[in-house]
């Protein structure tokens, strides 16, 4: 199993949920999040004051998946988050050695 930790622009959550459904993964976790990577921040006016803004909101989407939807999934989202401008995100895949639901001590692919 593995683990799809994407980080991408807020506005950009609900397209990227439909496409993943499109492919038939349902389950996930979101959580607002706030980082840099080239983007760097930017600059914004407050009541005639400029002010940098160093941590951008974004939203990181977490699911956790069998190895063979792996690249579905990760198309579906490339293809639904990209806007072509800097600040579009990442996606992290990582390795799952153990899932266990609580409720029913399911293990493995069953839990997921």
């Amino acid at each position: 199993m593995k683990k799809i930790d994407a980080i991408i622009k807020p506005f950009k959550l609900e397209e990227v949920r439909e496409a993943l459904a499109e492919v038939g993964i349902e389950g996930m976790t979101i959580t607002e999040v706030k980082g840099f990577g080239r983007q760097k921040g930017h600059t914004e006016i407050y009541r005639g004051s400029g002010y940098t803004l160093d941590f951008l909101p974004k939203i990181r989407v977490e699911i956790v998946l069998p190895d063979n939807q792996v690249e579905e999934a990760i198309q579906a989202m490339v293809n639904s988050a990209r806007t072509g401008k800097i600040g579009d995100g990442k996606i992290f895949v990582s390795t799952v050695e153990r899932v266990v639901r609580i409720r029913t001590e399911e293990k493995g692919e069953l839990a997921v």
